[in-house]
């Protein structure tokens, strides 16, 4: 299971062959909403049910075990509010994890935490991962089988912009920040916000879902091959692209780092304002758990950064 879900570029934290699994909910407080009224858009089969699952000892970061979500097929938003000051900004998470599990607490709800706790609204994206993952294109790099996951990214934009005024934000400061396969979803809705990419259905869908900021950490399978520095056509990159944070480790063994390079260039080609740090160490998978390698402190860099582009004061 383990070698299947690094091939797979997961966030390599296999569950334990006969753990329990078990039915994730967010903390007390918190309510999943399902961000699709109806018949969900190029829906797509899994293996089983959905279930979460923790890695207990197999995999931990920082001391502790991480959970994991398989066969999402109902797409859900879960929204975190500040509970002090609120800045209006507000972020979409997504977890990653190879568009075949979600890493669902170590690239998301702690992230929420965080967020929360410097005032800025978090909305925490269970998007589409059905056990199928990403395919093999001509070039042997990774993408994902069917469009589910930007169409669920681009519903949750244009659900939180159209009901900004009900969830306390500011509808033009609503960014996303993605890990991993996540951080790819980053750079697609990113770049791919002129075009609904599903059937409108409702008033919520006449509302941009361009993000007003993006932050890629560790993103993969931005490159158009496993060779060579060329982005993916896939990622359309244009002067409209929003301000981006890219954040990745040379020695990142899953998600090269040549895939937040080959997008830096892009986005400076196109006159988008871009920040990248890269840091000799650092691995892959780390969230935002603080470890020896000084790349875990990237969340000071991002605050830092969101007040220089004006999101925060």
């Amino acid at each position: 299971m383990k070698s299947l879900i690094i091939a797979l570029c997961v966030v390599c934290m296999p569950g334990i062959l006969g753990a329990q699994k078990f039915d994730w909910q967010p903390s007390p407080g918190h309510k999943q909403v399902p961000i699709w009224p109806g018949k969900i858009p190029d829906a797509q089969p899994a293996k089983g049910p959905e279930f979460a699952l923790s890695s207990g000892t197999t995999f931990l970061v920082a001391g502790k075990s991480a959970t994991e979500i398989d066969n999402v097929t109902q797409p859900t938003m879960t929204v975190y509010s500040p509970k002090g000051i609120n800045t209006g900004a507000a972020v979409i998470v997504f977890p990653g994890g190879g568009f075949s599990v979600l890493a669902i607490d170590l690239e998301g709800t702690e992230v929420c935490d965080w967020l929360v706790s410097k005032g800025i609204t978090c909305v925490l994206l269970k998007y589409r991962v059905p056990d199928s993952g990403p395919h093999d294109d001509a070039g042997n790099q990774r993408y994902p089988k069917a469009p589910m996951a930007l169409e669920d990214a681009q519903r949750t934009m244009r659900l939180i912009r159209f009901h900004a005024a009900q969830y306390h934000v500011d509808p033009h400061k609503i960014g996303v920040l993605g890990f991993s396969a996540g951080g790819y979803l980053v750079a697609d809705i990113s770049t791919n916000f002129d075009k609904r990419v599903y059937p409108l259905l409702d008033e919520a869908d006449k509302v941009s879902c361009r993000p007003d900021f993006a932050v890629a950490l560790y993103p993969g399978h931005l490159r158009a091959s496993h060779i060579g520095l060329q982005l993916t056509p896939k990622i359309p990159v244009s002067r409209q692209t929003p301000p981006t944070f890219l954040l990745q480790a040379e020695d990142d063994h899953v998600d090269n780092v040549n895939d937040s390079l080959v997008y830096y260039i892009a986005l400076q080609n196109a006159g988008v304002p871009v920040e990248m740090h890269l840091f000799s160490q650092g691995g892959h998978a780390f969230g935002l758990r603080k470890t020896n390698s000084s790349i875990t402190e990237w969340p000071q860099l991002v605050e830092r950064w969101l007040r220089t582009i004006a999101i925060l004061s």
